[in-house]
């Protein structure tokens, strides 16, 4: 009869597919847990050190590892293999069962610490799923309980597995091992709780396992295809959940994720509108219901269309302070269970996504370039230490010193270059993804129109030449903070005094690119 070994950490359905094998005439043979839980169930099961010779060594961390087991795993139909088995007293195994100590959910509890976390790397599973999966011509490799089904339907059908499902079955495999890996090589080389210190400098390698989640219904365009990717299965985009409106689309993806990295900027209740990866306003105030209306001010032409996000509980008073305007979606870290049902029933096309962790920074971004990757530590805001320095003859007053510090958080969320005009919490022009400054400048003031007097400007890098500070004080701009480090520096302040603007500058750059 067909020979199986069983050899599970998640015993989901280990039972029934056990007993499902047995009754199509399977020997099952099983190790450790799984031989027990198998055992208590009433099944008939032979353990494997009946076919080692030997029993368990090292409190469990030596069972499989053993000729008789991975002999018969890497047989192959051939006379010459089936000989050297009989020489032994070996036997083919037809299908292993197996599935991995759970290293990543240990990692990813509070207080591990690194031994929890190096006891939980599993050798024997990884050994068996590997050699199973290169042999799948003639060996069945089951590593997810998903597939138990599957496979037991196929042998009740045709009582064999046939070549292209043990292929499938083989890639699940591979990644599912490749995954493994890529989890203990990512937490052992950044810096494992209790490991030795590791140097803060990017990784010298970097593993990529990604699975594929969503299949979108397309990309940025119609003709583009698309799909959602996480690290793990069953990920959802920014850890959040859907709880209304359309399927996410690939444009909505971008634009929530540019939304919800700048509100999470603000520990103030405050309101971000974006449209296509730039916001067209941000605002706070006491509430988001009073801050959204100052959000929408700043561009309610370029708010049609954009998505929303929050960085406090959608309520009643924000769904009623929203109006009429069309909104692709809203990211909130909760709905109240009265302004859901509204939203669902009035806007049914607006995506309604619950986020409960802001955006820390804690992950490195990666892009892609052609033929490369480009890594780097995400900007988060100014690095420890940053000062705001008076390099003009005026200092800002109180109130202009708080809206330039409003100010200078929202220009870093905005492509550059960056310019952004606020006053009191909110912003009242954006200019972005210019490659003139002072035609940002421009396009800032004219979005600001009159409003835009009195306002003060941030810029996300320095003044290359005075003509950008000329137009704020052309538009009645009344203070600046910018970055500075331009080798025409004194001319820009000289510029800034004449017009009597305080300007105050960082030293920290925050390009957007």
């Amino acid at each position: 009869m067909p020979r199986a070994l069983i050899s599970v950490y998640d015993k989901t359905n280990v039972v029934e597919f056990a007993s499902d094998l047995i009754a199509l005439g399977w020997d099952i043979v099983a190790s450790g847990g799984t031989e027990r839980a198998l055992s208590e169930a009433g099944l008939d099961v032979t353990p494997v050190e009946s076919l080692t010779g030997l029993p368990e060594m090292l409190d469990g961390r030596v069972k499989t590892l053993h000729p008789a087991i991975h002999a018969g795993i890497l047989a192959r139909a051939t006379q010459q293999d089936l000989d050297d088995l009989n020489d032994n007293g070996f036997a083919p195994i037809k299908m292993v069962v197996c599935n991995l100590y759970p290293f990543q959910q240990t990692i990813a509890r509070a207080n591990t610490t690194l031994q929890d976390a190096v006891e939980q790397i599993d050798i024997g599973g990884v050994t068996l799923i590997r050699a199973a999966a290169k042999n799948f011509f003639h060996v069945t490799c089951v590593c997810h309980p998903d597939d138990y089904g599957r496979v037991s339907s196929a042998l009740k059908a045709s009582g064999d597995v046939d070549l292209a499902l043990k292929r499938e079955l083989a890639v699940k495999a591979f990644a599912h091992t490749r995954d493994y890996d890529t989890a203990i090589h990512a937490y052992l080389a950044t810096g494992a709780q209790s490991a030795p210190a590791v140097s803060d400098e990017l990784p010298s390698q970097m593993s990529l396992a990604l699975h594929r989640v969503d299949v979108l219904r397309y990309g940025e365009n119609p003709h583009q295809k698309a799909a959602f990717y996480a690290p793990r299965m069953g990920d959802t985009p920014f850890g959040g959940k859907v709880l209304g409106g359309k399927a996410l689309s690939y444009n909505n993806l971008l634009d929530l994720d540019a939304a919800w990295r700048a509100v999470s900027m603000f520990t103030e209740p405050t309101v971000v509108i974006v449209k296509h990866l730039t916001p067209t306003g941000i605002a706070s105030a006491d509430d988001i219901s009073e801050a959204y209306p100052r959000a929408l001010a700043s561009d309610p032409v370029s708010a049609f269309g954009g998505v929303i996000a929050v960085n406090r509980p959608v309520d009643d008073n924000f769904v009623e302070s929203l109006g009429a305007l069309f909104v692709e979606a809203i990211a909130a870290p909760a709905f109240t269970e009265t302004a859901q049902s509204t939203l669902s029933e009035k806007r049914r096309n607006c995506r309604l996504i619950r986020i409960t962790q802001p955006f820390d920074g804690s992950e490195l971004e990666v892009r892609n370039i052609h033929r490369g990757f480009l890594v780097q530590r995400p900007d988060v805001g100014d690095p420890e230490g940053t000062l705001m320095t008076t390099v003009t003859q005026r200092a800002p007053d109180a109130n202009e010193l708080e809206a330039l510090q409003f100010a200078w958080k929202a220009v870093q969320h905005v492509k550059s270059n960056a310019i952004v005009l606020a006053k009191a919490g909110a912003t009242v022009g954006i200019g972005g993804g210019l490659p003139s400054r002072v035609d940002a400048v421009n396009l800032a003031v004219k979005k600001a129109g009159e409003n835009g007097r009195g306002a003060v400007l941030a810029s996300d890098a320095f003044f290359p030449f005075a003509d950008g500070v000329v137009a704020a004080s052309n538009a009645g701009i009344t203070a600046i903070i910018q970055p500075g480090g331009s080798i025409r520096d004194n001319e820009v302040i000289e510029a800034a005094d004449k017009a009597g603007i305080a300007m105050v500058t960082t030293k920290t750059r925050h390009f957007r690119h």
